[in-house]
């Protein structure tokens, strides 16, 4: 039932596990798992507007970062710490 990567074999034994429980309990439900990030999905737009997101994201962190480098330095020079 298992792959050799444990990534699949996790879900896989808590979909066994819960649905054996759910049995127990006689209840009709069942509960489906994916290993996948995703589901195979093939619309674009949505593949486009995760990737705006993320890029957008990674533009906003990278336009923070320099200043707060900036910060730090100021801070040494105003309480004169020198480095070895």
């Amino acid at each position: 039932m298992c792959s050799v990567e444990p990534v699949n074999c996790y879900p896989v034994l808590v979909n066994i596990i819960s649905n054996t429980l759910l049995r127990l309990s006689n209840c009709t439900a069942r509960i489906r798992i994916w290993s996948e990030v995703f589901s195979r999905t093939q619309s674009t737009d949505l593949k486009n507007h995760i990737f705006f997101n993320c890029l957008s994201y990674l533009l906003v962190l990278a336009a923070g970062l320099p200043p707060l480098f900036a910060v730090s330095s100021m801070e040494d020079y105003k309480v004169k710490s020198m480095s070895c």
